[in-house]
Order: structure tokens, then C-alpha cells, then sequence
């Protein structure tokens, strides 16, 4: 296989909604361009890309595949990448490499749930984007209607540069207004005849034609000073109109396909080398405060925007050549690690196939095996100081708690876990000592599932679903005093120790008192010490020393504050970690023999949990910040859920031609929310959802948990 200069590549992203074709639209692109013999197909599991057994099960893609073509002495790198919203992580990995994105629809229904969500992230990354109407073929094909909906989602910069003559199960023809010609293929799709557009076609095309020339001239001054002057562009300055509109997001393109039949394929792929812009057209990236030019002639840098283990392959990692030229054996500096890495092999990847390849220029997509330390979000480089910043992936909106069926499993388990990471940066796992569990986070319910099913399957290691448990926080809202005495003989040297102490709640800039009024009684307090202790749990405990007199030695302090650190992360009230307390050791007493450290540590832990206790303690939820976009028709719907959910509304904003919701809701709320808004909207809406604070539960949760508890520890 040649080498391809930056200028003769393209980097191309297909997205849409599961169901329009992507996968079978990008065979027919392989085929076209000769890097495949034949074209496979969804239903017979063949195809290069959604290779691998789970989505062979689910008939439809689970993972990005990278893939190329090669047409007009260019190579096209496309990423197809999956069309729900469980796997998002696929497409935005993608975005961050390719320069532009096909966006498939299914011409029987138009924009799909699939296609406003990915086009919700094109606009919000500036990717310029193609429109491609598939399944023309369809006897219940709605062209208009499809037309319709583009220009309703994404407004008037839709442009037809290509409509359909006869649309349905004869669909056969294709009028293109750029080029001026119809393309007439037999009928089960192949080389079509270019034929001169017919008289009754004329009218229209002509007057699409002209539409397409003015917004080409609008993406540029000079070109529109050229269009009033001549009324038209030579076709230079009109490939070259496109181009910047594109680039620009102020035109964009619609081509008609059928993928089956290979029906205008081999005329999108001409459309996507003359027009489409390349890695040297797009914004140059910044690695910190420094750009990197998409030039051959710079130093060696890699992005891995994927990574992946593969059967009798192991660890492969997915790039892009940022700049320069990598060949087999040169040697990189991982920038992330600092690490240095060989890079044994390079390959052009076109889905389960790959070409081995002796070097890559500027702009081009490869992968590389045998890297020791290397995965998603690193940059590889010959310079050693090029960091680029990392992917910026979704947070997760659906969790759980995993267990495994044997414990036997448990390192096993956690072994496989790390490698659904390493493939999948949007599952993230916590071992959280806090709960005593281990919570799963992803993008949905079906995320999730599919995580389970490789636990099953893959690794063969038997698994079952909790209900994750909602990590509480327990704290004060006044003064409280408490005194503890530990005491204990059993012949020989016993324990003794005893501890007086004040706690308060912490506040920021709130200056230490020096006498304290409780239940009548005034102490007064003189503080010799003070250690504040940052937790990282969240919040603060101070520690205070005001033993005046010896009454403690000093070398019992440290276990007086082993004991209520003990406390804090074991609270009274629930077992959940305690925060934002101030505490003021100011008495006690020590025998001469039998004081030792852990007869003050007990008694410091006992005194505490006893203050705590009449301190009017509360309890603390994760309220999280919910980001709703839903369609305006079903607001009524999601508004009365989210009540129920104890949501507290901040504000309503137009988004897209959505209703943008956002709302603060506890967590303890959000269980399954994906699957319960996906139900109500027809799946239409989405959501994000990113902590803001912990707040007080109400008194009936409160009194619910103490209860749930109270029951916990009986059975224990």
C-alpha cells in the first residue's frame, strides 16, 4: 500500500441513529474503492466493521470501527461509529481525529433520536457535517418528509445537492445539482450511466442548482463580489465555496444513497475528495499553549483516541498522526507517562482487516500493537514535550452496584473490569470502601448490560446487579459536650482513659470561640493546639487541644484523634463518613499505670459518637445537577417526573429546538432515570448529570435511613 500525502487524505466520521446503515453504507464505500472484494451485510454477520460477537447478537454496533477506502488517488478514513446513546463514547472518541461527519438517515423516517443527538455534539465540537439519505430504496421511503426534518433540526443551511427521481422499490436515479447530471444505475446498484438532466427535470434542478451557488458564495467575501458580478462561480471557486461552508457550518450538503445497492456511492465518495475539507483545512490543535500544524515535516506526534484487546492480538491502540511521519522501529516518548515506547508495527486498519504498512504522514488514522504503557487520551511523540488534551467524554448517567456470584471471582473480576475501562473510558468502576460495594457507571441501563453480558461471556465470570447504595454524609447543626470514661481491669496492667470534649459545626471563616454555654453551663476554653484536617471524603474536621494542666498527657492526643477519625468515617447515625466538624478536647483524666494509647483512642471515639449524637445531627445527600433537552411536546411529561423525583427546577432555555430542563436532584432519585426518560420521550431526549452538593435530607428520609440502619446492624 502507497504512502498518502496529508493533502490526499480524509478523515470522516458516520454517525446517525442505529438502524440508518452506517455499517452497510460503509461495505458499499469499501467496496467502491477495491479494498474489499465483495460486500458483506448486517444479516449474514459479515461486514469488516461490527466484527465482533456481541454485535453480531444485537445486530447493530457496540464499538467504533475504524475502516479506509481509496478513491481518486486519496485515502478515506472513515470511523463508523455506533448509533445509540449508550455508546457515545464510540463517536466522541471519533469526532476528536476526523475532520467532518456523514450523517446517515434512514429515508423512511428522517432525523432520528440518533441523528439530533450526534448532531447535538457536532455542533457543540464545529464539525462540519454531510447529510446522507439512505434506504431510498424502500417502498416506504418519505423523501420529503426526510428533507423536511433536516431543515427542522438543523435549519436553513440544509442544502440539496442531490434528490432522488424516482424514490421507492425502482429507486434507480439520482439528480445531482452540483455536477448537473442524473446518474441513472441498474437496477441492483453498480456504475451508473451519466446521463444529461431530463426536460421535466430541469426546472427543478435548476433552481436547486442556483440555491447550492449562492450559499457556496456566501461562505466567502471575494467569492460573492465574483457571484454579483457574474452571476455564477467558476467550478473552482464553487468546490472551493463548499469547501469553506462546510468548514464553516453555514452549508450543509444532502446526497441520496441506497447502501444495499450500492446506489450513489461512488458519487459521494468523488464529492468527499473534491470538496470535503482534510486534516490541513481544519482548525490547527493546540498541545497547551502551542499549535501543532498537520504537517509532515514537523516532529512525530500521536493521538490515541482508542483502545482496544483483541483475540490472539492483545492491547491495540488506535492513532492519529497529529504531525510528521511515524515509521516502524522509531522510538516515541509517551508524554502522558513519560514512558518510552517502540513502535514495532503499523497498521491501515479497515475493521476486523489490517495492512501492514512501513510508515504514515500527517493527517493519516493507523493503529500499533505491543506498546507497553500506552492508551486512550496519550500523545506519542519524537519532540517529548507535545501533550495533546485528552478526549472530554460524558459523565456517567446510569449506575450500579456489581457483585460477583463466587468470591472467588473477585480478582478476576477486578482484572476484567480495568480492561472494560481500558476499551470503554466512559464505564468507570469504584471500589468504594464507604459503601462495600463496587459501583458500575455508565451511559445507560443497556451499557450496563452489555458490560454484563461480556462479564458472562467473555470472561466467564457469573455476576449479579445491586442497587448501588447512595453515599450519605452525616454532620451537626449545633454545639454538644459529651464526656467518656474507658475503663477496664482484668488483672495486671488494665485501660484507663478519659476524655471531655466540645464539638461544634464548621463553618469557613468562622473564628474559634473561647467559651462555650451548654445545658446551662458556661465552659470556658483556652486552645493550645489546632489541626485541621482536609477530608477526602469532602469537608473538614478540626481538631483542638485544650488540655490546660496536664490532666492528658500530650502523647495521648494523636490517640484521642485516631478515635473520632475512626468515628468520622464510621458515623453515629448511619455508618456513612461524617464532615465539617469542630472538635474541642478541654478535659480528662490518665492513670499513672494503666493510661495507654488505645484506652484514649477508645474513649476519644466514644465521646465523640456521644456529642455527635446531641448535637441535632443531620444527614447529607449528593444533590447532582441534571441537564435535560427534551422535546418541547412531551416538557409536561419530564416536568412531572422530575417531581417526583424530588427535583428542584433552576430554569427552562430553547436548545436545538429542544426544551433545555435543569433541575438539582438527589441522587438517591436518578435510579434508572435513562430508562425512565427514554420511555416517556420515545427515547428523543437526553440528559447529562455532574455533582454540585451535599444537602440536608428531609426529616422523613432521615428518620427512613436511621430505621434502614438500626435494621442493618440488628442482622449483623
Amino acid at each position: 500500500m502507497k504512502t498518502y500525502s496529508t493533502s490526499q487524505i480524509k478523515n470522516l466520521v458516520l454517525v446517525g441513529n442505529s438502524g440508518s446503515g452506517k455499517t452497510t453504507l460503509a461495505e458499499a464505500m469499501l467496496f467502491e474503492g477495491g479494498v474489499v472484494e465483495r460486500r458483506g451485510d448486517v444479516e449474514s454477520k459479515n461486514t469488516v466493521s461490527d466484527f465482533k460477537e456481541i454485535e453480531h447478537n444485537n445486530t447493530c454496533s457496540v464499538f467504533s470501527s475504524l475502516l479506509y477506502t481509496l478513491y481518486n488517488d486519496h485515502k478515506i478514513n472513515l470511523i463508523d461509529a455506533p448509533g445509540l446513546d449508550d455508546f457515545i463514547n464510540g463517536m466522541v472518541s471519533a469526532m476528536r481525529v476526523t475532520d467532518a461527519a456523514l450523517l446517515i438517515l434512514n429515508a423512511q423516517n428522517g432525523v432520528e433520536v440518533g441523528a439530533e443527538i450526534h448532531g447535538r455534539y457536532l455542533a457543540r465540537d464545529g464539525k462540519p457535517i454531510i447529510f446522507v439519505v439512505n434506504h431510498l430504496d424502500h417502498e416506504k421511503v418519505n423523501w420529503e418528509k426526510t428533507v423536511e426534518s433536516i431543515k427542522d433540526r438543523f435549519g436553513n443551511n440544509t442544502v440539496l445537492v442531490q434528490y432522488p427521481v424516482n424514490p421507492g422499490s425502482e429507486f434507480n436515479s439520482i439528480i445531482d445539482v452540483l455536477t448537473m447530471k442524473m446518474y441513472r444505475h441498474p437496477k441492483e446498484g453498480g456504475a451508473p450511466e451519466i446521463l444529461d438532466i431530463p426536460a421535466d427535470q430541469k426546472d427543478q434542478a435548476e433552481e436547486l442548482h442556483n440555491i447550492l451557488l449562492e450559499k457556496a458564495a456566501e461562505s466567502e467575501e471575494s467569492l460573492m463580489e465574483q457571484f454579483f458580478a457574474n452571476d455564477t462561480l467558476t467550478p473552482e471557486e464553487f468546490q472551493r465555496g463548499i469547501k469553506v461552508g462546510l468548514l464553516q457550518r453555514g452549508l450543509f450538503p444532502v446526497f441520496c444513497v441506497s447502501a444495499k445497492r450500492n446506489i450513489g456511492v461512488g458519487r459521494l465518495l468523488e464529492f468527499i475528495t473534491q470538496a470535503v475539507p482534510g486534516p490541513h483545512d481544519s482548525p490547527v490543535p493546540m498541545a497547551g499553549t502551542k499549535e501543532v500544524k498537520c504537517e509532515a515535516s514537523g516532529p512525530c506526534t500521536l493521538f490515541v483516541y482508542k483502545s482496544a484487546v483483541e483475540a490472539h492480538i492483545g492491547e491495540i491502540n488506535y492513532f492519529k498522526v497529529m504531525s510528521g511521519e511515524i515509521k516502524e522501529g522509531m522510538d516515541l516518548t509517551n508524554t502522558t507517562t513519560q514512558n518510552k515506547e517502540r513502535i514495532a508495527q503499523i497498521f491501515a486498519v479497515a475493521g476486523k482487516n489490517r495492512t501492514k504498512v512501513n510508515n504514515m504522514l500527517a493527517g493519516d488514522l493507523g493503529a500499533t500493537v505491543k506498546l507497553k504503557a500506552t492508551k486512550t487520551n496519550h500523545t506519542l511523540s519524537s519532540d517529548g514535550n507535545i501533550k495533546f488534551p485528552p478526549i472530554d467524554f460524558p459523565e456517567p448517567k446510569f449506575r450500579s452496584a456489581l457483585k460477583p456470584l463466587s468470591e472467588g471471582d473477585e480478582e478476576k473480576l477486578g482484572e476484567a473490569l480495568q480492561r472494560m475501562n481500558f476499551e470503554d473510558p466512559t464505564i468507570q468502576i469504584e471500589y468504594s470502601k464507604e459503601l462495600r460495594q463496587i459501583i458500575i457507571s455508565g451511559q445507560g441501563e443497556y451499557h450496563l448490560n452489555i458490560l454484563k453480558w461480556h462479564l458472562d461471556n467473555i470472561f466467564k465470570i457469573g455476576t449479579e446487579f445491586l442497587l448501588p447504595r447512595i453515599p450519605y454524609r452525616e454532620t451537626i447543626t449545633k454545639a454538644a459536650q459529651a464526656d467518656y470514661r474507658h475503663k477496664k481491669q482484668s488483672g495486671g496492667a488494665g485501660q484507663f482513659g478519659e476524655v471531655h470534649m466540645i464539638i461544634e459545626p464548621y463553618k469557613e471563616n468562622v473564628p474559634d470561640p473561647n467559651m462555650f454555654k451548654l445545658e446551662g453551663k458556661e465552659q470556658k476554653i483556652s486552645i493550645r493546639d489546632k489541626e485541621e484536617i482536609d477530608l477526602s471524603w469532602g469537608g473538614k474536621m478540626v481538631f483542638h487541644n485544650c488540655i490546660v494542666g496536664g490532666s492528658i498527657d500530650a502523647r495521648f492526643m494523636p490517640a484521642i484523634l485516631k478515635g473520632i477519625m475512626e468515628k468520622m468515617e464510621e458515623g453515629p447515625l448511619t455508618g456513612s463518613y461524617a464532615r465539617d466538624i469542630k472538635v474541642f478536647v478541654y478535659d480528662g483524666k490518665m492513670h499513672p499505670v494503666d493510661s495507654n494509647e488505645i484506652s484514649f483512642r477508645l474513649a476519644g471515639r466514644n465521646a465523640f459518637s456521644m456529642a455527635f449524637k446531641k448535637a441535632a445531627p443531620k444527614i447529607l445527600e449528593p444533590v447532582y445537577q441534571v441537564d435535560v433537552l427534551v422535546p418541547g411536546e412531551r416538557m409536561g411529561d419530564v416536568m412531572s417526573d422530575l417531581q417526583g423525583r424530588r427535583a428542584v427546577v433552576q430554569g427552562m432555555t430553547s436548545d436545538m429546538g429542544f426544551q433545555k430542563i435543569t433541575a438539582k436532584v438527589p441522587l438517591a432519585e436518578m435510579n434508572k432515570y435513562s430508562t425512565a426518560l427514554s420511555s416517556l420521550t420515545g427515547g428523543r431526549a437526553m440528559y447529562t448529570m455532574k455533582f454540585l452538593e451535599y444537602e440536608q435530607v428531609p426529616g422523613n428520609i432521615q428518620e427512613e435511613l436511621l430505621k434502614a440502619y438500626e435494621e442493618e446492624e440488628k442482622e449483623e
